[in-house]
């Protein structure tokens, strides 16, 4: 366990220690929403391998930031689930999302949770962005998960910032499912696997692996949540959010 101390320049430091042992440095983008200073952060492998983890019970601080309204990404407790992340993203506001890692190019990693949303308007919803810095002459997000018109969609954007529909299923609001990526961090020839609820999915190359843009620009990182202003307000709830080595290492 690496002490994080209360200063700026503590947080600065850790967090750059944590990208290291994804590959790259990392640059924080200062949250709209506040977060306070963690305590204690695991670097380096966990009892299950974990590169990176957001428990709802350990506090927003698990994220680098929150892209948020103050007060609208928050906890609660779920029937199913227990406690919660809450992202509510209001009417006409463009995003309710938290930040995780920067990855770097090269890397490969498991991204594990679960997730349900409310969405009563028809406006396009991100629910997850693997996103590039900056975002002009870039894929801007070289992997999406897009709630849109009733459908769950699987998106890979190229270089040329041209969108790929890989996969799609029936979005169903106030259901959860459980999302699990393996993806390495390539401009051309990175890759992207597919778990929904359990089950790897056939992509619409027709096989369980994409080849393709999965990493553009400078830096790119990871956000949950809620993106693309809307007439209504919408929410998503997520389980704890694990990053690490294995499949295993994520869904357990």
């Amino acid at each position: 366990m690496i002490r994080r101390p209360r200063s700026t320049a503590g947080r600065l430091c850790t967090a750059a220690l944590l990208a290291g042992v994804l590959g790259g440095a990392t640059v924080l983008a200062w949250p709209v929403q506040a977060v306070p200073a963690r305590t204690t952060v695991t670097v380096g492998p966990s009892p299950k391998g974990l590169l990176w983890s957001a428990d709802p019970h350990k506090g927003a601080s698990e994220f680098s930031s929150v892209e948020c309204p103050t007060n609208d990404f928050t906890t609660k407790t779920d029937t199913e689930k227990g406690l919660v992340w809450q992202a509510k993203q209001r009417a006409n506001v463009e995003r309710c999302e938290p930040v995780g890692p920067t990855v770097a190019s090269g890397s490969t990693y498991y991204l594990g949770w679960s997730s349900k949303f409310h969405i009563t308007d028809s406006t396009s919803r991100y629910i997850f962005q693997l996103k590039c810095s900056p975002s002009d002459g870039t894929a801007n997000h070289p992997v999406v998960l897009e709630v849109n018109r009733g459908s769950i969609q699987l998106q890979s954007w190229t270089h040329q910032h041209t969108r790929i529909v890989l996969w799609s299923t029936k979005a169903v609001n106030d259901r959860w499912n459980d999302f699990a990526l393996r993806i390495s961090e390539d401009r051309k020839n990175g890759s992207i696997q597919f778990w929904f609820n359990g089950v790897p999915q056939k992509l619409s190359n027709g096989s369980f692996t994409f080849t393709g843009t999965t990493y553009d620009g400078t830096r790119d990182y990871l956000k949950w949540g809620l993106y693309h202003p809307a007439p209504e307000t919408a929410t998503q709830w997520l389980t704890t959010i694990k990053m690490g080595r294995t499949l295993a290492d994520v869904t357990g």
